[in-house]
């Protein structure tokens, strides 16, 4: 992973106050005769140092702000401070998401699929890596060849899982993976597998016209966790915008048991795909946010 230094610090601008130096998580910068200097040689280049700055001294080149520059939404470039925003309607948004297994045929636009993304990517990610990939089906027949390709790994692993010598073979040597799946998965997926051919009845993304796949490249500290945040804020904020969404867990599995899937979408062999997003506009709606289980829930000490 790239941890070049690219902060620049403009010293006629700097005031000394030190702030700088008190946030960075990587003791790239430091104090010299009352003025902020870069004095290590490793950057997160996490933008800490820029966004704390009261006089505008510090740039972080490896950043971008138009990365985060949005095509179909305004967004104020202010921070909201701890507290400032209203967590009972933060609150309301998260319960008020739902997955949506019933989509319109209206496509969804490029641009705000792109701008779906650019919310992911304001997710955290371990050590500031940001190694997150976006594969974007923008078109329904996209979605559809994907979810073809889905449905012949799991005809083949249905064929597997029926084999009683497979199964004995799974369970002597990887733990019964196979017979789990037969037991818990073969029939549900026999059906959906039955009604696409028979009656072009699409369970797998539920008719929806397109999606994002979320992966990450090597050299992340933590890919899954970095991929899963960035997802949730590709939820959240596709709820906002007026789409459903719904995480499509059986494409994840066939994408990482069969990685020719992937290649075929141009993603590259050292990639891992770790969530399969469908969306699209809803065509159900909802009167009334749903429940939970109560969690296990523990306070140490």
């Amino acid at each position: 992973m790239n941890r070049e230094v690219t902060t620049v610090i403009d010293g006629e601008r700097c005031t000394g106050c030190g702030l700088c130096v008190r946030v960075c998580p990587a003791d790239t910068l430091g104090l010299r005769d009352g003025k902020a200097v870069v004095s290590g040689s490793r950057s997160l280049n996490c933008g800490h140092c820029a966004a704390v700055c009261p006089a505008g001294a510090i740039e972080v080149r490896a950043l971008d702000d138009e990365a985060v520059r949005f095509e179909t939404l305004r967004v104020e470039p202010k921070v909201l401070a701890p507290g400032e925003y209203d967590p009972g309607l933060l609150v309301r948004l998260m319960r008020s998401r739902r997955s949506c297994r019933n989509y319109r045929s209206r496509p969804v636009a490029k641009a705000l699929l792109a701008d779906l993304v650019r919310v992911g990517i304001t997710a955290p990610s371990g050590t500031n890596s940001q190694q997150w990939t976006f594969t974007v089906l923008e078109r329904r027949e996209q979605v559809i060849a994907l979810g073809d390709r889905v449905g012949l790994f799991f005809g083949k692993l249905n064929r597997l899982a029926a084999n009683p010598l497979a199964r004995l073979y799974s369970r002597l040597l990887g733990g019964d993976a196979l017979g789990r799946y037969q037991r818990r998965y073969a029939r549900t997926t026999a059906k959906a597998l039955r009604v696409w051919r028979e009656e072009g009845v699409d369970l797998l993304f539920h008719g929806a016209p397109a999606a994002i796949l979320v992966g990450s490249r090597p050299g992340a500290s933590c890919p899954v966790e970095d991929a899963l945040l960035a997802s949730q804020n590709i939820l959240l904020a596709a709820h906002a915008m007026g789409l459903g969404s719904c995480l499509i867990g059986f494409a994840v599995e066939a994408m990482r048991r069969d990685r020719a899937i992937q290649q075929e979408w141009g993603i590259p062999p050292e990639e891992r795909i770790h969530a399969v997003i469908a969306l699209g506009y809803p065509d159900e709606h909802y009167l009334r946010p749903a429940g939970r289980k109560w969690p296990l829930v523990r306070f140490a000490g």
